[in-house]
């Protein structure tokens, strides 16, 4: 998970890779997805997992689910 600045709010973004450093990269050069684009992005919350498909199933679950998507953010926040 993905975190940015935008005006007075943080934003997120969730998305699974096999290589995360330039995944980063990617979306921080704005060639990632189009609604990373133009943004500075921090890694937040990151997990491995042994196939692509749980991977992809675990991705969904946390882009549909605002309450824990909201809870990483927060956490993070509060330890700035």
């Amino acid at each position: 998970m993905l975190i940015s600045k935008l005006k007075n709010r943080h934003i997120s973004y969730v998305g699974y890779t096999k290589n995360i450093n330039n995944r980063l990269s990617l979306h921080n050069t704005s060639k990632g997805a189009k609604f990373t684009k133009g943004k500075h992005w921090k890694l937040i919350y990151s997990k491995k997992y042994s196939t692509k498909s749980i991977a992809m199933k675990k991705e969904y679950e946390l882009k549909i689910n605002r309450k824990l998507r909201n809870k990483i953010k927060y956490n993070f926040l509060e330890k700035k």
